[in-house]
């Protein structure tokens, strides 16, 4: 516990914060407040979402990344030497010990070595993982962390800047690089964030990925690791391997695309039109789509129940 008494007063400036009306809808109902069988039955996102501080556990990764919880998480500090985190209102910059190391890692390489000026974190995950109430399917466990494609400016952000400030596109359509926007200094970050050996995934949007294939030379199999994927014009998600110590954790599979890049196949699939039919309704979908029913706590691994009640 005494390691978590550094976070509680960093916590109280985050109540009342503007801009989270969204969250709280999802925030709703406190664990404690429930019996057993509602317990099970109540969405997961609302039962997570309440929670404000990590349950004071040992660190884990608990499920996939997109059905899990996350116990032992550690906050990245919203200010560091070489990075700052965005909307703080959202209260999501927890993550296992180890996506936060790589994460200060990363910034002070990418400010090193890369000639970017420094981080700045968009979500990470919430103080004990679980489904959020709006923004991501994954970031449950921990292992997921979102790096904006606007370079850290050479100042600290009010926390109003860092609620209301956009993230600059880097693309002009789901086709086109912005080469107004897009520098090399972009590709040497995402090529150092995918060099890490921890690092299973990062996902940008398909014309990000046909831009780093045109620049890589030498060594391209760092690419493999660079997956195109909706919504990822103004920022790039990581995710990172299944830490030791998390035995319940299940790892992205480490298939690499055939022809090892995935500069060929995969790229031009998404470079067409199938992939964006559920996206964009002027395309007529391939057949109906039923909403998903809400996960439940019931729904997530055993070890969850644990997680969401502890004090």
């Amino acid at each position: 516990m005494q390691r978590l008494l550094p976070l509680i007063a960093a916590l109280c400036l985050l109540i009342g914060a503007g801009n989270a009306a969204a969250e709280t809808a999802a925030a709703a109902v406190p664990p404690s407040t429930l019996d057993s069988a509602a317990l099970l039955k109540t969405p997961a996102k609302q039962l997570f979402g309440s929670m404000k501080l990590p349950a004071d556990m040992a660190p884990q990764a608990i499920g996939f990344y997109a059905k899990g919880c996350l116990a032992g998480a550690e906050a990245l500090p919203v200010t560091g030497p070489y990075w700052q985190v965005m909307r703080l209102s959202r209260n999501r910059n927890w993550a296992h010990p180890a996506m936060v190391k790589l994460i200060e890692k990363l910034a002070e390489d990418a400010k090193r070595l890369d000639g970017w000026n420094g981080l700045l974190v968009g979500d990470m995950a919430q103080p004990r993982g679980g489904p959020m109430g709006s923004g991501h399917a994954s970031h449950q466990v921990g292992l997921d962390a979102d790096i904006w494609l606007t370079p850290m400016p050479d100042r600290e952000l009010t926390p109003k800047e860092r609620e209301d400030t956009q993230a600059r596109l880097v693309v002009k359509d789901r086709k086109t690089i912005d080469s107004a926007v897009w520098t090399d200094a972009h590709a040497r970050l995402i090529k150092r964030a995918a060099s890490y050996r921890e690092v299973a995934r990062i996902f940008v949007h398909p014309p990000i990925k046909a831009a780093l294939c045109k620049w890589a030379t030498g060594d391209t199999s760092w690419l493999a690791k660079v997956r195109p994927y909706y919504g990822h014009d103004a920022h790039f998600h990581i995710r990172i391997k299944c830490p030791p110590g998390s035995p319940t954790c299940k790892s992205q599979p480490a298939a690499a695309p055939a022809d090892g890049t995935g500069c060929g196949q995969e790229l031009a699939y998404w470079m067409g039109d199938i992939p964006w039919r559920k996206a964009q309704p002027t395309l007529p979908p391939v057949k109906p789509v039923r909403p998903p029913t809400p996960l439940t706590l019931a729904g997530l691994p055993a070890q969850c129940r644990a997680v969401v009640t502890a004090h």
